[in-house]
């Protein structure tokens, strides 16, 4: 009977005891209480309300369960709801033991015919590069014996055109990744150490264009129309092919294209004799590609344009600053401009139009004229 009692009264001081407990709870506590209670699924929110004392560590609860205080009262200020989430650690992939990433390798392509003026110096600067592809159309000076002093690399073939004799070089490079350089081009150290470091990892962009500067007249030109002349060089052969007409041909892209800062300096011309005669055959090529797609000219596109030319290039574009080369190199990117609408003129006084209207079609690379690179685009 004794027993029976003392275990009643023990319910009763227990009972007591959690209702006065639960009566001190703060608003907050009870509130976040009761929201997680009816809440079906998730986490509970959680606040922090003060700084965390002494008396609600692990160490204090022992103590007060000891002795020090109520046994088992613990203070709700950090309870569960105002604790702090701590962050989960992001799932790293396993990788296997000793693996390293993939680090993509660089061919240089360089098409040739009678470069042996230049192609010592143009193959001395890639000398960085895993791989040199040279494809020459069959030289008669010095070129294919001076490119073997570079690479074993050295293809003689026939010259099926500007653009597809590119494409071809690239396609027989052991790499994807290409640097496509003329044989009057050089790449700088600072251009190669950039090429060099973006090697090194994963290129974000799937090509990338290179700031070229010209030499010209005893100085490079940083002016006219000249510079920066951004070259679409740097490309991933999987996702780009050369593509173009005549004249102007350029490296189509599927992604996203970058800069770099590096200059590629190139040796355009020998003197101005070697200009002109590179402008007369350019505007040959130039003034045959706009009839052929049907563009016409006349009398105010004939004597508006050249003007508009020298203005933009010498005033717009600072040849001004470069002292005469400036002025002479302003000059000819005008006379350029007016000698390919007065061939334009010309073609569509003398062609035939049916024979415009039936070339509007695009024109592929095996179209082009089957003759050698240096009587197509010498230097540019």
């Amino acid at each position: 009977m004794s027993r029976s009692r003392a275990s009643s009264k023990f319910r009763q001081s227990r009972t007591t005891t959690s209702r006065s407990s639960t009566s001190r709870r703060c608003r907050k506590c009870r509130s976040a209480v009761a929201a997680a209670r009816s809440r079906p699924q998730g986490r509970a929110p959680f606040r922090r309300v003060g700084r965390r004392s002494s008396d609600s560590s692990w160490a204090g609860r022992a103590g007060r369960a000891g002795g020090a205080g109520r046994a088992g009262r613990v203070r709700r200020r950090n309870h569960p709801a105002h604790l702090p989430i701590p962050p989960i650690p992001p799932i790293l992939p396993i990788q296997p033991s000793g693996y390293t990433p993939r680090v993509p390798k660089l061919s240089v392509t360089v098409i040739t015919k009678n470069e042996a003026a230049g192609i010592d110096d143009a193959l001395a600067s890639v000398a960085f590069a895993d791989e040199i592809v040279v494809v020459d159309a069959f030289s008669t000076d010095e070129t294919v014996r001076i490119a073997k002093r570079h690479t074993d690399r050295v293809i003689v073939r026939d010259w099926p055109g500007y653009i597809d004799q590119k494409n071809y070089a690239a396609s027989i490079a052991r790499y994807d990744w290409i640097l496509s350089l003329d044989a009057d081009e050089r790449v700088t150290q600072e251009l190669a150490g950039e090429i060099r470091s973006l090697m090194s990892g994963a290129p974000r962009e799937m090509a990338y264009r290179i700031p070229r500067v010209t030499f010209h007249l005893g100085r490079w030109i940083r002016t006219t129309d000249w510079y920066p002349d951004y070259q679409l060089r740097l490309y991933d052969r999987r996702a780009a092919q050369w593509t173009g007409r005549y004249v102007h041909e350029a490296v189509t892209v599927r992604g996203e294209i970058g800069r770099l800062r590096g200059e590629l300096q190139h040796y355009a011309y020998r003197d101005i004799s070697d200009h002109l005669e590179t402008i007369d055959r350019y505007t040959t090529y130039a003034a045959r590609q706009m009839h052929e797609v049907g563009r016409k000219t006349s009398v105010l596109q004939i004597a508006g344009h050249p003007p508009l030319a020298f203005l933009r290039n010498y005033l717009a574009h600072g040849g001004i600053r470069d002292g005469v080369p400036g002025l002479i190199i302003s000059v000819l990117n005008s006379y350029y401009v007016f000698l390919k609408f007065a061939k334009l003129w010309e073609l569509q006084r003398t062609a035939p139009h049916s024979r415009a209207t039936r070339s509007q079609q695009p024109v592929t690379s095996n179209q082009q004229p089957a003759t050698s690179p240096r009587d197509v685009l010498p230097s540019r």
